[in-house]
């Protein structure tokens, strides 16, 4: 007969004057329990190191100062020069002979989120959206130039392609247009919405309709050139952190060399945004961990009715739960992730990503705050910034419903979209 010993649960906080497994600190014990089948095991030992650089950072630089820049509804610009320094978009140790995989990627991605989605927003803005701009929008010659740049942040880009009046719609209700001069530049007239980082930006992807042809262009817009207007957007209750902006576009002149020469219709920025979803499908299962290692390191730390909290059976059945969630969001990304590194992109395996992951961090981030208690609605608690800012999350880059009829269309070769 064999017997065995309980082992000590996993979140337990550690004794005093003695850290727990031989070194082991609380939080590297949260880090491996959201991670719950070892996903990370699929990075080599210089992806791993790269990501501990950032993930000290975060730990130590950042944490502290998120509380209260969102409750102030400000980003905290001082992190900004620190984390570009760290050199995460192609880390000189990881890109001698290649660039950065894919899996690397989405775990960057992922330790951002685990500690704010704010940031995780922030850096994706240039290294996800913009950067995507330029890989699939730019010429080579385009991308020859302005590739270094935007990797080094010396060129910092935005992707404007939401307006006031389209969102979901965009591909058909985009309004803003462009002119092409007998000089061969091009007028800008329009308004976009919602661009997150505008206002720190060197430049402004902005997507625009021909007027001779109806197609869609993309241009990349001088932040401060004469006619651009930026407002930010007051009175958010999620991403409270990134600055949005509505842009209008008042006469702008843009020279022929800054259009992206190969964006010619829709159809190219919907090659963009089927890379780009798998950004924020990550962000959304990086948003669930952090959710929930808070909340694991509050149930076991709070005390009730003269127990702790984690020892009840309703609090362990939700955390299950919440595990669940996450490592069931972590294989969705991580497959996705390495199909498209095989050079398979579509519509559909994006789109269920999206989507997927989406649901499972609304509940995920639900059942964090439940388990809280009082105190789930208290910023101190770690647990409402990942509680409100999923909200945002659940909608950009796809929202629910757009994403199941992308899946719908391919499931059925019946497209449910209105007409």
């Amino acid at each position: 007969m064999t017997t065995t010993t309980a082992e000590p649960a996993v979140g337990a906080p550690k004794q005093e004057g003695a850290a727990q497994d031989g070194g082991t600190t609380l939080q590297d014990r949260l880090y491996s329990v959201a991670d719950w089948y070892d996903a990370e095991a699929l990075l080599t030992e210089d992806e791993r190191r790269v990501l501990g650089r950032l993930r000290g950072f975060l730990d130590h630089e950042a944490k502290p100062l998120l509380a209260d820049y969102w409750e102030r509804g400000e980003f905290p610009e001082q992190l900004a020069r620190p984390l570009i320094d760290l050199d995460l978009m192609e880390p000189a140790e990881l890109t001698a002979e290649a660039p950065a995989r894919g899996i690397y990627q989405g775990f960057r991605i992922f330790e951002l989120a685990r500690t704010d989605a704010s940031l995780a927003t922030w850096y994706t803005a240039q290294a996800g959206l913009f950067r995507t701009a330029i890989r699939v929008g730019a010429s080579p010659e385009q991308q020859a130039e302005w590739m270094p740049n935007v990797i080094d942040f010396s060129l910092k880009g935005v992707f404007s392609l939401t307006e006031p009046g389209s969102g979901s719609d965009i591909a058909g209700g985009l309004a803003t247009t462009a002119r092409r001069q007998s000089d061969g530049s091009w007028i800008i007239d329009g308004a976009k919405r919602w661009i997150g980082g505008a206002a720190t930006a060197d430049v402004l992807a902005v997507f625009a309709r021909d007027v001779t042809d109806g197609q869609v262009k993309a241009f990349l817009v001088d932040r401060k050139a004469d006619g651009v207007t930026l407002e930010k957007i007051h009175g958010k209750t999620s991403l409270r952190m990134m600055q949005n902006a509505h842009l209008t576009l008042d006469g702008v002149r843009v020279p022929e060399t800054m259009r992206l020469h190969n964006v010619n219709s829709f159809r190219d920025v919907a090659a963009m945004l089927r890379a780009m979803r798998s950004d924020v499908a990550w962000i959304a299962t990086g948003i669930q961990a952090g959710a929930f290692e808070a909340a694991l390191r509050y149930v076991t730390e709070r005390t009730q009715f003269g127990r702790q909290l984690g020892s009840f059976q309703l609090v362990q059945e939700k955390l299950a739960r919440m595990l669940g969630n996450i490592t069931a969001s972590l294989s969705l990304v991580v497959r996705l992730t390495e199909q498209q590194a095989k050079g398979i992109y579509r519509d559909q395996d994006s789109a269920l990503a999206k989507m997927q992951t989406s649901l499972f961090m609304r509940d995920t981030v639900a059942l964090a705050r439940e388990v809280v208690g009082g105190n789930g609605i208290i910023l101190a608690a770690d647990v409402a910034r990942f509680h409100a800012d999923a909200e945002a999350v659940y909608s950009y880059e796809g929202t629910h419903d757009i994403n199941a009829l992308i899946i719908g269309r391919a499931l059925t070769g019946e497209s449910a979209f209105t007409r």
